[in-house]
Formats: C-alpha cells, sequence, structure tokens
C-alpha cells in the first residue's frame, strides 16, 4: 500500500510544501512574530521531517516534544488556525487532493491539545 508520503512525492516534495507553507505564515501578522527570534532554516528543515513523518514517512524527527516546542507561547485557537490553514492552502497549491490534505489536517488535530495552552 503507498503512504500519503509516497503519494505526495516523499521528501523533496513535502520540503517544497513546506517552504510554501512557512512564506504564508510569516507573511500573516497573526502568527507571524512566533517565529520572530527563530532560524528558520533550521524550522523550515524540522517541520519537513515531521510532515514527513505525519504522513507515513520515516521518522527522522529528532526535535522537542510537541509540548516542549510550543512551551510558553502562549499559542491559543486563532493561531492553531491559521497555521492549519495555510497548511491546507499549501498543500491545495501543490494540487493535493483534498482528502489526501484533510488526512494530514487530522494528524496535526490530533497533536492540537499538545500544542495549545502550555
Amino acid at each position: 500500500m503507498t503512504t500519503l508520503y509516497e503519494k505526495l512525492g516523499g521528501k523533496e516534495a513535502i520540503s517544497k510544501v513546506v517552504d510554501h507553507f512557512y512564506d504564508k505564515v510569516l507573511a500573516d501578522e497573526t502568527v507571524n512574530h512566533f517565529f520572530e527570534n527563530t532560524d528558520m532554516e533550521k524550522q523550515r528543515r524540522h517541520q519537513t521531517q515531521f510532515i514527513s513523518w505525519a504522513v507515513g514517512g520515516l521518522n527522522q524527527y529528532s526535535g522537542r516534544s510537541m509540548e516542549k516546542a510550543h512551551e510558553g507561547l502562549n499559542l491559543q485557537e486563532e493561531h492553531f488556525t491559521a497555521i492549519a490553514n495555510h497548511l491546507a492552502s499549501s498543500l491545495q497549491a501543490f494540487q493535493v487532493e483534498q482528502g489526501d490534505i484533510n488526512q494530514v489536517l487530522d494528524k496535526v488535530a490530533s497533536m492540537k491539545e499538545q500544542i495549545l495552552h502550555h
């Protein structure tokens, strides 16, 4: 059976989606301030590894836990929604099927409690 990771085109394709995603995030005043002091090259690498794992690729993610990565940021529902919407539109920009986008968003939503309110 083909994993969503393979269907999306593997790490290289996911890396392009992540670049598109962060272009949107950094242009969004709702959430861009969270990344003011962030090494964006490192952040893009981590996010590519994380999404690759989340869609069935090998687990090469070695970053901090979701709780630790978002600790003290006081992230709220509106921030989570903005990020999820940017991810969805970035996947759409690369002609990913809606059912596959929903699968990615479901995975992200399953981690919502680990990300918010820490």
